[in-house]
C-alpha cells in the first residue's frame, strides 16, 4: 500500500504534463502564426507604400520608434541602467543573439543592394524618345527577326526625327558568342556567353543611343574589318566594347597575358579577344557605364552576322522628335487605334523606357525570394531573441517581483523587457547595415528578362545598397527585436510579487 502512494501520484502527473506539452506547443505555433501574420502585414505596407526611392525615410522612422521608446522609458522612471547591466553581464548570450540580427540584416542589405543595382541599370538605360521595333509577337532581342527590305518604310514614319535629311534610327542584330575562357577556376563555367550587337552603321547608333567613345578610340570602319599582321591569317574582325565588358574580359585572360598586357584591369584599344576561327581586334570602349550596354559587344552586322550564323537583323530603334511622338509611334505601329495603324507589316514596338522597364522582371523575382529568404531568416532571429529574452526572464524572477513590490507597474515591466530586446536589435541591426554597405559599388552579374521564354541578357552592374536599403535592414532588425521581445515582456508582466519573490 505505501508503493502504491507514490504510483498514483506518478499516474495523476501523466495528464498534466500532456497537457503541458500540448499547451506547449499551441504556444509555440500561435507565435509562428503571430510572426506569419506580422510579417505578412509588414510586406503589405512595403509592396504598397514603400519603394527603394522613399525606403530612406524608414531610417528616421526606425531611431524615431527607438527614442520613443526612451522617453516612456525616462519619464516612466524605468531603471535602463539595470536592464543595461543585465545585457553587459550576459555578454555572451547578448553578443550571439546580436550575431542573429547582424546576419539577418547584413544578407537582407546586401541581397537588396542586388535587387536595386538591377532596378538602377534599366531606369538608366533607354532614351524616352527612341522607339524599339521588333518582329511580330517578339517581346525580346533575341528571338526577334525582322526583315531588311521592312525597316526602310518604317523608318520613315511621321514622327521619326531627321537628321541630313535621313532618318535618325539604328538597324541593329542582337547575337550571342560562346567565348571560351582562357584559365577558368575550377567548378565555375569555362565559356562566358558574350552578348554582340551587329549594326548597320555604328555612328547612326551612337547617336540614337547617345554614347560617345571614351579618348583614343575609334567606331569600327565601314568594312569592319582589318589585316591581320600575320598575312597567312583572315581579317581582324573590328569590335567596340562596353566599360564592363571590357573590365570582364581582361579577367578571363590568362595569368601570363594579363601580366605582358598594358592594362590589366581592363581590355585597351588594339586589344585582340580569340575566337575558336577568328580573333577580335578592339578599336574603342563606349561610355556606357550604368546601362545594359555595357554588357555588350558592338561590331559590323555584315561581318558578325555571317560569323555567328544570323544574317538578318532583329531590332530597328527610331529617334521620334520628343517622347511625347515616341509614344504616338508605339501606338501606331502597335495598332492601338483602328482608324491609324501600321499595315504595311505586323511589328511589336515599344518606347525604350518601356522595354527595358519590362525587362526589369527579374529583378521582381529576386524581390520576391529575398522576401521569402527574409521572412526565413527574421523568423529564426525572432526566436533567438525570444530565447534569450525568456531566459533573462527566467533568471530574474525575484528581481521582477521586487520592481513590482516597490511600486513598478506592470507596463513598466513590459517597456522595460521590450526597450532590452531594442537595444540588441538596434546594436545588431547598424552592424549588420555597415556589414551590408561594405557590398556597395561592387561589380556583379545577372540576367534580366521580360518573364517566360528563351530571351534574356547577361549585365555588369554596381551594386547599391543606399539609404533606402539600410533603412529597410535596419527597419527589419528593429522589428524582429520588437516581435521577439513583445512575447517574454508580455510573460515578465504577468508575474504577481510575492509569488516572484518565492521563485
Amino acid at each position: 500500500m505505501v508503493d502504491a502512494v507514490p504510483q498514483q501520484r506518478v499516474q495523476s502527473q501523466l495528464p498534466n504534463r500532456i497537457v503541458d506539452g500540448i499547451l506547449a506547443i499551441m504556444k509555440v505555433l500561435g507565435i509562428m502564426l503571430l510572426f506569419i501574420l506580422v510579417t505578412a502585414l509588414v510586406i503589405t505596407f512595403f509592396l504598397y507604400f514603400v519603394t527603394l526611392d522613399n525606403a530612406w525615410l524608414l531610417i528616421p522612422a526606425s531611431f524615431s520608434f527607438f527614442g520613443l521608446m526612451l522617453l516612456i522609458v525616462y519619464f516612466a522612471k524605468i531603471p535602463i541602467g539595470y536592464n543595461l547591466r543585465n545585457l553587459t553581464v550576459r555578454y555572451r548570450t547578448t553578443l550571439l543573439t546580436s550575431v542573429a540580427f547582424i546576419l539577418v540584416t547584413g544578407v537582407l542589405t546586401g541581397l537588396m543592394g542586388f535587387i536595386n543595382g538591377l532596378k538602377r541599370l534599366a531606369q538608366a538605360t533607354g532614351n524616352p524618345a527612341n522607339v524599339i521595333v521588333l518582329s511580330q509577337g517578339s517581346t525580346e532581342e533575341a528571338v526577334s527577326n525582322l526583315a531588311f527590305e521592312s525597316m526602310g518604310d518604317i523608318a520613315q514614319q511621321e514622327g521619326v526625327e531627321r537628321r541630313n535629311d535621313e532618318p535618325l534610327c539604328s538597324r541593329e542584330s542582337y547575337l550571342v558568342l560562346s567565348l571560351p575562357i582562357a584559365e577558368p577556376v575550377p567548378g565555375s563555367p569555362t565559356r562566358r556567353l558574350l552578348q554582340v550587337r551587329g549594326l548597320f552603321d555604328p555612328v547612326a547608333s551612337a547617336q540614337v543611343h547617345d554614347f560617345d567613345l571614351l579618348p583614343g578610340g575609334e567606331w569600327f570602319s565601314a568594312a569592319g574589318v582589318r589585316p591581320d599582321a600575320d598575312p597567312n591569317k583572315p581579317p581582324l574582325v573590328e569590335v567596340v566594347l562596353g566599360q564592363g565588358i571590357a573590365r570582364q574580359l581582361a579577367g578571363d585572360r590568362s595569368a601570363a597575358a594579363r601580366a605582358q598586357a598594358r592594362n590589366p584591369e581592363q581590355l585597351e584599344v588594339g586589344d585582340t579577344i580569340p575566337l575558336d576561327t577568328r580573333e577580335l581586334v578592339v578599336t574603342g570602349i563606349m561610355k556606357t557605364e550604368g546601362t545594359t550596354f555595357d554588357s555588350e559587344v558592338w561590331s559590323k552586322q555584315s561581318v558578325i552576322g555571317p560569323l555567328l550564323g544570323k544574317s538578318n537583323y532583329t531590332t530597328l530603334v527610331l529617334r521620334a522628335t520628343d517622347a511625347q511622338q515616341a509614344q504616338k509611334l508605339e501606338d501606331f505601329f502597335m495598332g492601338k487605334d483602328k482608324d491609324f495603324k501600321y499595315e504595311k507589316t505586323q511589328v511589336n514596338a515599344f518606347t525604350e523606357t518601356n522595354y527595358y522597364k519590362s525587362q526589369s522582371q527579374t529583378s521582381v523575382q529576386l524581390l520576391i525570394g529575398t522576401i521569402l529568404v527574409a521572412t526565413v531568416m527574421g523568423f529564426g532571429g525572432v526566436m533567438g531573441v525570444m530565447n534569450t529574452m525568456f531566459a533573462a526572464i527566467s533568471q530574474r524572477v525575484k528581481d521582477i517581483g521586487m520592481l513590482r513590490l516597490l511600486g513598478f507597474s506592470r507596463w513598466r515591466i513590459l517597456v522595460s523587457f521590450l526597450t532590452e530586446s531594442l537595444l540588441i536589435a538596434l546594436l545588431g541591426g547598424l552592424i549588420g547595415c555597415v556589414l551590408g554597405y561594405m557590398c556597395n559599388g561592387l561589380q556583379a552579374t545577372s540576367i534580366i528578362g521580360g518573364g517566360a521564354g528563351p530571351g534574356g541578357k547577361a549585365v555588369v552592374f554596381r551594386v547599391v545598397v543606399d539609404w533606402g536599403v539600410l533603412g529597410i535592414g535596419l527597419t527589419l532588425s528593429m522589428l524582429m527585436g520588437f516581435v521577439g521581445g513583445l512575447i517574454p515582456a508580455l510573460s515578465a508582466m504577468r508575474f504577481k510579487p510575492l509569488e516572484a519573490l518565492r521563485g
